[in-house]
């Protein structure tokens, strides 16, 4: 066992979580380690998760415009042809120039990037196990669990490799599948079934639950869907997979109705399993300082304090949206904390987005949860199909809906189905960041033309004076 090394603080992961903890601390003047297993750093996000996903989005989203869009717009080129080794060759060079960057912020900021699995051995120790087996210890008086989370596995449907695959073999495929099957239509499943189908496979998508993207405000969710299946998407909705049987041919599912009723098969070349994702604490040595997780895996926090001096949760591995955003946050707050700053989250301005074409983002409540807390609001709707930079872009599908207190005005949620809507969320983040009305945002001047003009229309909107629909 190698001597061991002191820190301020030592963090388990390196994903955004992670690494951004490791970024602050050096910043703050604390000297901090690192702890990843990976080869690179940046977590799943980085490596087989947000980055790569968004490559193959971009990518496949220009496929499709060269296909469908160019001949309109008098661009004749031929016919766009996938290449599919290059098309994966240019997102690995574009996760490793990313990962490389974390390291050389790592570097500046004075932090040490220690190789190996993580684990606690005991009140303020850290062991890591490299991959040649040698065990360092670390110590520190603080010690940050950002482990990340995994996909969840769907029980009766084992992973068979480049037939029934997670998120991570969904970004490796080595050719477009003629029939993919996607279980679960959350954020996982419909960017990565979009991908696919606009490369040409054709998509199916089951979910258990009867409307799509959980979370999401129903009239968007409607919209949202009605979307993708015009773009050709096909959905099995309230049905619940019970069995996959893979063979040469591909693989065949068996579906119930979620309330009942006789099952069905359903064959398919590749099935996507994207049920969602499960924290990772295996092998953590949690039991060494007492510190236990709930029935689903979480670890259960105050403030980031996991209730043992000294240890502190943050990102996937504990409650809250499971979003690379969120654990940024909750890493800067942490090491605001244990240099005795006054860290801070806004769990309720945590925004969401699906990056499909069009993009849906959302911040705040949905009407859904308003109406159940009995609280009155006004509603503000703005379609981009009367927006002006939307209608010359032909990116006419979706709208832009505000929705803000009765009595006192102030914005309570805003909801984006269409194109760039992920950019434009940040500009109700910042107006509910600081308690804004929705006049405020309709009396804000937004440059013409823009997609962000919807925004300002919709909230011209809650007050019944939009102007241009």
């Amino acid at each position: 066992m190698a001597e061991a090394a002191t820190y301020d603080v030592v963090i388990i992961g390196g994903g955004p979580g992670g690494y951004n903890a490791a970024i602050r601390a050096g910043q703050l003047g604390l000297k901090a380690a690192c702890v990843e297993m990976r080869d690179t750093l940046g977590g799943t996000c980085l490596n087989v998760g947000c980055m790569p996903s968004k490559a193959l989005l971009h990518a496949s989203e220009l496929f499709e415009v060269a296909n469908k869009e160019f001949a309109t717009l008098g661009i004749e080129v031929g016919t766009p042809k996938v290449n599919l080794p290059q098309m994966m060759a240019q997102k690995a060079d574009s996760v490793g120039q990313l990962t490389k960057g974390i390291e050389f912020l790592f570097k500046k900021n004075k932090i040490d990037w220690v190789k190996g699995k993580g684990k606690i051995a005991g009140a303020g120790k850290v062991e890591v196990t490299a991959a040649d087996g040698t065990v360092t210890t670390l110590t520190a008086k603080d010690i940050v669990i950002a482990t990340g989370s995994e996909p969840t596995p769907l029980p009766g449907v084992d992973f068979v490799e480049g037939k029934v695959i997670d998120s991570t073999g969904a970004l490796s495929l080595s050719a477009v599948p003629k029939k993919l099957i996607v279980i679960g239509a959350g954020v996982i499943g419909l960017e990565l079934g979009s991908v696919w189908r606009r490369l040409g496979a054709e998509v199916t998508v089951v979910e258990f639950l009867d409307k799509v993207g959980a979370g999401m405000d129903a009239e968007v969710a409607t919209a949202f869907q009605r979307g993708l299946t015009k773009q050709g998407m096909t959905f099995k909705m309230g049905a619940k997979v019970t069995a996959a049987k893979t063979g040469k041919d591909g693989v065949e599912l068996t579906l119930e109705p979620a309330a009942g009723g006789a099952a069905e098969t359903l064959k398919g070349d590749v099935v996507l399993v994207a049920i969602g994702r499960r924290p990772y604490t295996a092998g953590l040595g949690l039991e060494t300082v007492g510190i236990e997780t709930d029935k689903r895996g979480f670890l259960v926090n105050d403030h980031l304090k996991t209730g043992k001096d000294g240890v502190w949760v943050i990102g996937d591995v504990t409650h809250g949206p499971m979003l690379a955003h969120k654990a940024e946050e909750e890493a800067v707050a942490v090491i605001e904390y244990i240099a005795g700053k006054a860290g801070h989250v806004d769990y309720d301005l945590v925004p969401s987005v699906i990056y499909t074409g069009p993009e849906v983002a959302w911040v705040g409540k949905t009407e859904e949860q308003l109406k159940t807390a009995g609280v009155e609001f006004r509603k503000g709707k703005f379609p981009f199909a009367a927006n002006s930079r939307a209608k010359i872009n032909h990116e006419t599908e979706g709208f832009v809906k505000i929705l803000a207190d009765a009595k006192t005005d102030k914005v309570l949620g805003v909801h984006i189905y269409g194109p760039q809507a992920g950019e434009m969320i940040g500009e109700a983040c910042i107006a509910m960041a600081f308690g804004a009305a929705s006049e405020d945002i309709a009396r804000t001047c937004h440059a013409h033309p823009t997609r962000s003009e919807a925004v300002k229309q919709a909230a011209m909107g809650v007050d019944g004076w939009t102007m241009q629909a």
